[in-house]
């Protein structure tokens, strides 16, 4: 019987080359207070009539992640989807709130973006570039091109494209999973109707929830994937977790030459 699984092109041509100076890597403490905590405190307790009131509080908690996915864009100098549609979601939420629509839209934006995000991951499989390599399999994290070779040398490349196909699938599921909890998490919480004070502390408090009660079983399933990725690649080239990963031999090497020089 046939799989339903959509292939993955994931020939040898489209193995993108190693890059010697990978992008900085992103700030989680700064994410968090850009997307999450300064957006929180001005929406639950900066938009009383008396300080920001309601239309303000909104905008001005709205800027901070809109603010950090386009320096995201300029640091890096390419439009990262998820950023992307990071920016989209907020200004989605931002035209919700200030066109004082019904609640029940901000559930439907909340269930859609991820949705959106798990369709794309198991559409990309029918394109060059899945994006489970730019989620997991990427330069930045792993030293593809020794993978690559050894996955030749054992004759395994059809298998790890079949782990990649998989991989792809627990991602997808992961997403979905955000898209559920999201669209719970809004109906629950976010009751009131726009343009009230009421409205924006519900807003505050959803996106407040939103990381311990949606993020984080996410980021379950995705390291979940990226353990059953990793061990994939270890057991069919036959190299140690250490030769795997980018920079750690870099990190090695000065070791040992600091240690070198103390003796």
């Amino acid at each position: 019987m046939s799989s339903s699984k959509p292939k993955a092109n994931t020939s040898n041509d489209s193995l993108p080359p190693a890059s010697s100076t990978p992008p900085q890597r992103e700030n989680m403490l700064v994410n968090l207070g850009f997307n999450v905590i300064v957006p929180t405190l001005i929406l639950t307790k900066l938009s009383g009539d008396e300080y920001l009131g309601t239309t303000w509080g909104v905008v001005i908690a709205l800027l901070f992640p809109i603010v950090y996915g386009l320096r995201d864009f300029q640091q890096r100098g390419k439009v990262n989807l998820f950023s992307g549609l990071g920016v989209f979601s907020v200004v989605m939420t931002g035209g919700i709130s200030l066109l004082e629509l019904d609640p029940q839209y901000l559930a439907y934006k909340e269930a859609g973006i991820p949705a959106i995000f798990g369709l794309a991951t198991l559409v990309s499989l029918k394109t060059p570039y899945p994006l489970v390599r730019t989620l997991l399999f990427n330069d930045t994290v792993i030293e593809i091109d020794k993978v690559h070779h050894a996955l030749v040398k054992h004759d395994r490349v059809k298998a790890f494209d079949q782990r990649l196909i998989t991989a792809s699938w627990i991602i997808a599921a992961s997403f979905l999973v955000s898209s559920i909890l999201n669209y719970l998490l809004a109906t629950m919480i976010v009751t009131s109707q726009p343009g009230t004070v009421e409205y924006n502390a519900e807003l505050g408090k959803m996106t407040a929830l939103s990381f311990p009660v949606i993020a984080v079983p996410a980021m379950i399933m995705m390291m979940g994937a990226m353990f059953y990725l990793f061990r994939g690649i270890t057991h069919m080239t036959g190299m140690p977790f250490e030769d795997i990963i980018r920079g750690h031999h870099h990190d090695a090497d000065n070791n040992s030459d600091e240690n070198k020089d103390n003796q």
